[in-house]
């Protein structure tokens, strides 16, 4: 899954704390391989956010623990416009370790 997020003017900061408090219990949760945070070298306010489960049911258990219950409130305060998700699944070509996240 990848998410893509534009940062309200002035909120940046304050919107890396806000997702360090899901980043950093989601990293312990079963089935969590990749959570990570990116941000855009050339608009500081879009963020970017990659995950890697294990499978589609660790995903769905993503969204119901207690850490994720105030993600709606963050991103009426944070986020501009709503996050653009896709969903996807590795078509790894070439080296197996590095044709997939």
């Amino acid at each position: 899954m990848v998410a893509t997020v534009r940062v309200k003017s002035g909120k940046e900061d304050e919107a890396l704390a806000g997702v360090r408090a899901f980043l950093e219990p989601t990293h312990e949760e079963e089935g969590c391989v990749r959570y990570a945070l990116h941000r855009d070298t050339s608009d500081p306010r879009r963020l970017v956010l990659v995950e890697r489960w294990r499978n589609q049911a660790d995903l769905d258990a993503h969204f119901t623990r207690p850490h994720m219950a105030s993600l709606g409130t963050f991103a009426a305060e944070m986020l501009e416009g709503t996050p653009d998700i896709v969903f996807l699944e590795p078509v790894p070509l070439g080296d197996p370790v590095k044709g997939q996240l």
